[in-house]
């Protein structure tokens, strides 16, 4: 029997995506208040399209539509070395949470930021597997029942009220690069003591951002990470994307994801 992971169309749901991000942030750069650039970023709504995405394949694997939350508290998760941290889409089904999803996008200022959203996606990242760790998002710990405290170090191996969840969520994290000449361009390093691991060196910020994708996935801080890079459009978007990899390509990532669930609801009449 053939099992389709990913809808006939999912290619067309991706550009569409795609063509949704450009058509927002091309109308929010249209109305500034504090400067173009910042007010496309800053409102929100540019990546609306990859989490209807995330809709589309949760319905397809056979989850109802009350599992998926978006937008501000309703996709809120408790941290460890934080109090709380805001994903832009949590999948939870019969109180255990199957997967968090950071969607993040850049178009210029390349050297300002691409630091700082990698810093941003491994430090997520290590928040929310130290909170798993402890047992924040067992099934049945909501906010009325949970240890009002952690302590290290953890109990014993074979301790049985260790509550542990052997199913760990599905974290992922995606990249939407504008794809243009400073994008791709090679990048110097900085040596002043120490070499920089070779791969880096003459790297672009795009090749940065593939490397930072495989190496999340390597070192399992994400499930699956993907960068997809599209150009800067003017007036309609086409919708059009690319990929450097397959590893890190969004088509892996939403397999991988759907894997997940379909593994998680093996009969879609359970719920």
């Amino acid at each position: 029997m053939t099992v389709e992971l990913l809808p006939e169309d999912f290619d067309q749901h991706v550009a569409r995506a795609v063509r949704t991000f450009w058509e927002t942030r091309g109308r929010k750069s249209a109305r500034p208040t504090q400067g173009g650039g910042r007010d496309a970023v800053i409102g929100g709504k540019n990546m609306n399209g990859f989490i209807e995405l995330v809709r589309t394949v949760a319905a397809h694997c056979g989850l109802p539509e009350n599992c998926v939350h978006e937008g501000g508290r309703r996709a809120t998760l408790p941290g460890y070395f934080r109090a709380t941290k805001n994903w832009d889409v949590l999948v939870i089904h019969r109180d255990r949470l199957l997967a968090a999803f950071e969607l993040k996008s850049q178009v210029g200022s390349f050297g300002n930021n691409f630091n700082n959203r990698s810093e941003e996606a491994i430090g997520a990242a290590a928040d929310l597997w130290a909170a798993h760790r402890e047992g924040a998002y067992f099934p049945g710990n909501a906010s009325t029942t949970r240890n009002d405290s952690v302590s290290e170090p953890r109990e014993p191996l074979l301790n049985p009220n260790v509550q542990d969840d052997p199913r760990p969520p599905f974290l992922a994290w995606l990249m939407l690069l504008e794809d243009c000449p400073r994008s791709r361009a090679p990048v110097g390093v900085d040596e002043p003591h120490y070499r920089t691991f070779p791969e880096f060196t003459g790297a672009s910020y795009a090749e940065r951002y593939r490397i930072l994708c495989e190496r999340l996935m390597t070192r399992r801080l994400y499930s699956a990470a993907a960068l997809i890079l599209s150009e800067r459009t003017s007036g309609s978007a086409s919708g059009h994307f690319t990929t450097l990899s397959e590893p890190t390509s969004i088509r892996s990532l939403f397999a991988a994801f759907a894997a997940k669930l379909v593994a998680e609801l093996p009969e879609p009449t359970r719920y």
